[in-house]
C-alpha cells in the first residue's frame, strides 16, 4: 500500500473520530425541556435501576429524553452476567424497576404522569 493511500485512510480515520467525540458531548451536554422534572423526580427521592442492555430501559431513557438528571443506576455488569452490589442490595430483580421514596417499587416502564403522581413533580406543560 502507498504512503498516499496511509494518508488518507489516516485523515478519514481522525475526521470520523472527531465527529464521534463531538456528537456525544453535545448530547452528554444537551438540557432538555424534561431536566427539570428529572431532577426533581431525584429530589423526590425516586431511582431508577436498569441494565443497559433493557430495551425497555432504554424507552423510559427516551421518555425521559436521556436527561443527565434522571436518578439512573445501572445494574447491569459489563459482560452482561452478573449484578452490581447495589442493586444486589436493592433486591432488583427485573428492569426497569422504580423504587419510590416511600419505599413502593414500580416495575416496567413508568408514564411520566406515572411518575408524576407518585413523586409530586410536575410536569412540563409541553407534555401534559
Amino acid at each position: 500500500m502507498k504512503a498516499t493511500h496511509l494518508y488518507v485512510i489516516l485523515v478519514i480515520f481522525l475526521v470520523a473520530g472527531l465527529i464521534f467525540v463531538r456528537n456525544n458531548t453535545e448530547r452528554v451536554d444537551a438540557v432538555t425541556e424534561l431536566d427539570p422534572f428529572a431532577q426533581c423526580l431525584a429530589d423526590a427521592g425516586a431511582v431508577f435501576y436498569g441494565a443497559f442492555w433493557c430495551p425497555h430501559c432504554q424507552a423510559q431513557k427516551a421518555l425521559l429524553k436521556n436527561s443527565s438528571k434522571m436518578p439512573y443506576v445501572e445494574c447491569s455488569t459489563a459482560d452482561m452476567r452478573g449484578q452490581t452490589p447495589i442493586c444486589i442490595e436493592k433486591g432488583i430483580e427485573s428492569y426497569p424497576t422504580w423504587i419510590f421514596a416511600d419505599g413502593s417499587v414500580g416495575n416496567g416502564e413508568q408514564t411520566l404522569e406515572q411518575l408524576a403522581e407518585k413523586t409530586g413533580c410536575a410536569l412540563p406543560e409541553a407534555t401534559s
